[in-house]
Formats: C-alpha cells, structure tokens, sequence
C-alpha cells in the first residue's frame, strides 16, 4: 500500500519550488551590479556622443 500524502505539503512544496525558479530566473535577468550598470551607461554615452560628432551639416 502506498505512504499517504499530504496534499497541503505538497502544494506549499510545488508553490516554493516554482518561487525559486521564478528568483533564479529573476536574478539572470536583472541581478547586474552598480559598476556593470554604471559601465554600460557611459558605453551608449560613448557611443551617442561619436555619432553625434559624425553628423553631417547641411
């Protein structure tokens, strides 16, 4: 015979582990550090401040 279960540990327990799945995912996309945030930042600068200077005038 097999062992009962609870269905309300059960439940918590599937909720929880599609929580930490939902967190994993949710720290690959948005977990950057202050100083990869801050580098990207100046790149675009950089590279906004470059095409603005290779505009030509009519």
């Amino acid at each position: 015979m097999a062992e009962p279960i609870n269905l309300n540990k059960a439940k918590k327990a599937r909720a929880q582990a599609e929580a930490r799945r939902q967190a994993a995912e949710n720290r690959v996309r948005f977990g950057r550090t202050k100083v990869e945030k801050t580098v990207t930042k100046l790149q675009a600068e950089k590279a906004a401040r470059a095409h603005d200077q290779a505009k030509r005038e009519d």
